[in-house]
């Protein structure tokens, strides 16, 4: 098995690493007489369907008996309150504050206990899609929310005999199954926006207050991830495709925060210029020892505002979160999914949305892009080595989106740095970076910055990403130099020529990598026990030393 589900009774002793006191309380709680465990899809929709607040639409769902839904299925809805974003704020991880950890653990006993007279929903499900790598998972709702405990289901691959029966084939880890115990209604002053605490290495959470899906999605991808990252694995928060030439495969990874072009990129058919395979838009590993990709997920959690009535997309929704509904000329209820309601209207989109979509893939990854909305960079720039390129990854400079409540003193089109794109890391960034400078010094791996934002005061479409892409694909790129000794090049577009010789150009340049250099120095000040290394600092340096 993939991880740890049952222990002898030699083993349940207090020198386990695997029980500690959040573990305990949680798994625990999962096996109360309060607890009813779904059987199957099915009876979660039914669920779903008759759970206060939802609207049936009048949509079908498509593709029902592959998914193991019943024939009728509709797409369902449900709305949420004033968050409809993810919030980064409300995260807590053991260990970090011992005097709050004193506190939380009062507070999450308190939490089991008093809703011990409250029915709740348990189901499981598996993170991960071959063999290679499989995690079982538990989650546990309160009655009342069962359209969140239905789109989990849906969102990563439910229990059925099929994936039972590759679950017990799976490689076996020492690690313990993810258990993530939700109340959404819970309320406390000390924690207004809500409160998610993890204790990563144990693949435990409890999340309270918090009704948002993407938190439970994310939530239960975070322990995926550490879990991964403590085998061998690079956790990847963006997309991967194959294209197939003639006489080879190439893999490339796009690294993106939601909203910065990733799905895009990913799903991008080129105008059927290339066969393509698409592993995931979101989510999926690396192996550091071969170089093949892992994905984590069936479905995709997407955003809705780009599919407006009778967009063809539409047909492959299965739950819908945040968005309008309305009556059509028919007399039937749809969708308004343009986030008129509200920003980041969400949909749980099935696997069959993509025909092209597998789940392993077995070639290595060529090329890493790192997605940024920095209007001092030109369409598309190439890194020339493995430190330079997992400091870029580390500084990755781009703008978020409404996916995400916005942080204190942040405006929504800010210029902000999130390493590797990826919030919703539980072990320290140290070892992400070395991980990605492994991953870029391996034999045939290039590093990109894709610039999907602006170049100076002009927009970079996205016909001219998806050519420079091509032209690497291709193998007709031509590069130029980026200054002098800046270990950069940049890809010639034409009207996107960066203006070298002009004083405030190089300025600009240099106020955007001084930026990155800044946030390294003040990373390592806030984070002496495990800061990132100097070389990181000295391959900003270099480019500051370059830009004259």
């Amino acid at each position: 098995m993939a991880t740890i589900e049952t222990f002898q009774r030699t083993e349940l002793k207090k020198t386990n690493p695997l029980f500690t006191m959040l573990r305990t309380t949680v798994e625990t709680a999962f096996y109360g007489s309060n607890m009813h465990e779904i059987a199957n899809l099915s009876e979660a929709y039914e669920l779903a369907r008759t759970s206060p607040g939802v609207i049936v639409t009048d949509m079908p769902v498509q593709e029902t008996a592959q998914l193991g839904l019943p024939e009728d299925a509709k797409v369902l809805v449900e709305n949420g309150g004033k968050i409809v974003g993810r919030t980064a704020k409300a995260r807590r991880y053991a260990g970090e504050d011992k005097e709050e950890d004193d506190k939380i653990m009062g507070l999450v006993r308190d939490v089991i206990f008093q809703n011990r007279v409250k029915k709740y929903h348990k189901a499981t499900a598996y993170v991960g899609l071959d063999e290679a790598f499989m995690v079982k998972a538990h989650i546990a709702f309160p009655k009342g929310y069962e359209n969140n405990l239905y789109s989990w289901l849906l969102n990563f691959q439910w229990a059925n005999d099929s994936y039972n029966d590759r679950y017990t084939k799976s490689k076996p880890y020492s690690e313990g199954d993810i258990y993530v115990y939700a109340d959404p209604d819970w309320r406390h002053p000390d924690y207004p926006m809500g409160l998610a605490y993890f204790e990563p290495d144990r693949n435990v959470a409890c999340i309270l207050g918090m009704q948002y899906f993407g938190e439970f999605k994310k939530g239960t991808l975070s322990l995926a991830w550490g879990t991964a990252h403590r085998n061998g694995y690079v956790s990847c928060h963006g997309g991967l495709k194959e294209f197939h030439l003639e006489d080879r495969k190439r893999v490339f990874a796009f690294f993106g925060l939601s909203g910065s072009g990733k799905s895009t990129l990913t799903h991008s058919k080129h105008h059927n210029k290339y066969k393509v395979k698409v592993l995931h838009d979101d989510d999926f590993i690396i192996d550091l020892a071969d170089g093949s990709s892992i994905a984590l997920e069936p479905s995709y959690f997407d955003k809705t505002q780009d599919y407006p009535a009778d967009h063809p997309e539409q047909a492959y929704f299965m739950t819908v979160q945040n968005v309008g509904v309305t009556k059509d000329v028919d007399n039937k209820l749809v969708l308004v999914t343009e986030d008129i309601r509200n920003g980041n209207g969400r949909t749980v989109k099935s696997r069959y949305a993509t025909p092209n979509r597998v789940d392993k893939l077995d070639s290595p990854i060529e090329a890493v892009y790192w997605i940024m909305k920095d209007d001092s960079l030109p369409p598309l720039i190439k890194i020339d080595n493995a430190i330079l390129g997992a400091t870029f990854g580390a500084t990755l400079a781009t703008k978020r989106s409404s996916a995400e409540t916005a942080r204190q003193g942040e405006k929504r089109d800010q210029l902000v740095i999130e390493p590797y794109a990826n919030p919703f890391r539980v072990y320290p960034l140290l070892e992400d970076f070395n991980d990605f400078k492994k991953l870029l010094d391996r034999e045939g791996i290039d590093c990109y910055i894709i610039n999907t934002g602006a170049f100076l005061d002009k927009d970079i479409t996205k016909d001219v990403t998806l050519s420079a892409i091509e032209s690497i694909v291709d193998n007709t790129a031509t590069f130029k130099a980026f200054g002098t000794g800046t270990g950069l090049t940049y890809l010639e577009v034409p009207g996107y020529e960066p203006p070298m010789d002009s004083a405030a150009y190089k300025y600009l340049v240099k106020v955007r990598m001084q930026m990155r250099k800044d946030y390294l120095v003040n990373f390592n000040k806030e984070n002496l026990e495990f800061p990132l290394p100097d070389e990181a600092i000295e391959a900003v340096d270099q480019i500051l030393n370059a830009i004259q």
